[in-house]
């Protein structure tokens, strides 16, 4: 964990400010950066089971257009995975925590140059699940995730098995991102962070204030450069001081973004 993210994790608190007392830029002048689970979408027993909400889909699209497409999200999923969520529709994306992105909703994924787990590391890693019947393995390319949702007794197994596997293989470049109910690994030297950031080079993206929403642990990475890009960023179950505003529960964030709609087309 690097200095700066370790500060970020360290000054959690409980009293940020309500999303709903932030002032918005106009959306002409915005990036919306959207993480999904826990944020846009209600947690789910497995991955394969949220849903999307028919108006979030029209929310979506409205708010694409009215950014002129600057709107992308931002997720530890795979882009692929994003799209059969919220099929028929695509938009811009940043998956597998930062090592894929897709610029336009018509474009195609591509690879950020961010390196696979080492496959034999991969086997011992998934081998975990075996643990418990509850425990679903999820191979997201770039990562590997032990969700344990169905099976929370078995969270202090996962990682001390992960850990057991570190210790083993101290030179390798593994990341570990604890998660709700979720134990995930990935290769080290990419993030969510560094995805919105080169995200933000290109068009549509470059020369607007990105707005951030996230919920976990691996968005705190987002959270923490926001200031050097001008940008706001709200947390979402989580209050914190290193954001600049909070929603309690993802349904907050759907009707905040049908408010978003109301401002004025200029």
């Amino acid at each position: 964990m690097t200095s700066k993210l370790a500060e970020t994790a360290k000054r959690l608190t409980s009293d940020s400010t309500p999303a709903s007392a932030i002032s918005m830029p106009r959306l002409d002048q915005c990036a919306l950066l959207l993480d999904i689970d826990g944020t846009l979408l209600d947690f789910a027993p497995t991955p394969r089971e949220v849903w999307v909400p028919p108006e979030l889909e029209h929310t979506l699209r409205q708010l694409h257009d009215r950014t002129s497409g600057a709107l992308a999200l931002v997720s530890g999923r795979s882009i692929n995975d994003i799209d059969l969520i919220f099929a028929p529709m695509k938009l811009p994306a940043v998956g597998g925590h930062g090592a894929e992105m897709r610029l336009l909703s018509s474009g195609e994924a591509v690879a950020t140059h961010a390196p696979p787990l080492d496959p034999e590391l991969k086997s011992r890693l998934a081998a975990i699940a075996r643990i418990s019947p509850g425990i679903l393995l999820e191979d997201k390319g770039y990562s590997l995730a032990l969700h344990y949702r169905l099976a929370p007794h078995t969270e202090k197994a996962i990682y001390e098995s992960v850990a057991a596997i570190r210790a083993e293989n101290p030179h390798a470049p593994l990341e570990v991102l604890p998660g709700k109910s979720v134990c995930e690994i990935k290769h080290s030297g990419f993030t969510k962070a560094t995805g919105v950031i080169e995200l933000m080079k290109h068009h549509p993206f470059t020369g607007r204030r990105p707005v951030f929403i996230g919920d976990d642990v691996t968005d705190e990475t987002v959270f923490a450069i926001m200031p050097e890009l001008q940008g706001l960023a709200f947390s979402v179950g989580r209050h914190s001081d290193v954001v600049d505003g909070h929603f309690e529960e993802p349904r907050d964030v759907r009707e905040w973004l049908v408010g978003l709609l109301d401002q004025p087309v200029t």
